[in-house]
């Protein structure tokens, strides 16, 4: 950015930092640890998918017991929103329940396509989700046709 006068008044803030869209922290020993994006969009084809918002309607869902969105992989689209989900113990909830419900209350581009079911949600302990350890777990599951 040297000699870049007016794209570093985009890209720096008032105190010099560089704005990268990265979520960090700085422990105690000075170590700075990127944890999460700031912006957690979705590519779907040319359209932007907020996770927060799907996450909203799966906790719609009786037998929902929590839920979160991330991108799943997907050659001909992209990026295809996917959904952990935690079903309350007495629940019989299916995938394809899931996206039927989801995508009675979404645009078509905001459908879920894929569900898996955990026994719980990775959250810190003041609640927040863990997106990053969600996108490891897509990262280890087997790939299969989506559901364009």
């Amino acid at each position: 950015y040297i000699g870049g006068d007016e794209t570093n008044i985009h890209v720096f803030d008032s105190d010099g930092w560089l704005k990268t869209g990265d979520l960090c922290y700085i422990d105690d020993d000075g170590f700075l640890y990127v944890v999460e994006r700031l912006k957690e969009l979705i590519k779907y084809k040319a359209y932007q998918v907020a996770p927060a918002e799907l996450e909203d309607v799966l906790h719609l869902i009786p037998g929902v017991l929590d839920a979160a969105v991330v991108p799943y992989p997907d050659q001909e689209a992209g990026e295809l929103p996917m959904a952990f989900v935690v079903k309350q113990k007495e629940s019989n909830l299916s995938e394809d329940q899931i996206m039927e419900f989801v995508g009675k209350q979404v645009a078509p581009h905001k459908k879920i396509r894929k569900v898996v079911f955990l026994e719980s949600i990775p959250r810190l302990a003041s609640g927040k989700l863990l997106r990053r350890e969600l996108r490891n777990l897509v990262s280890m599951l087997p790939k299969v046709s989506s559901r364009l």
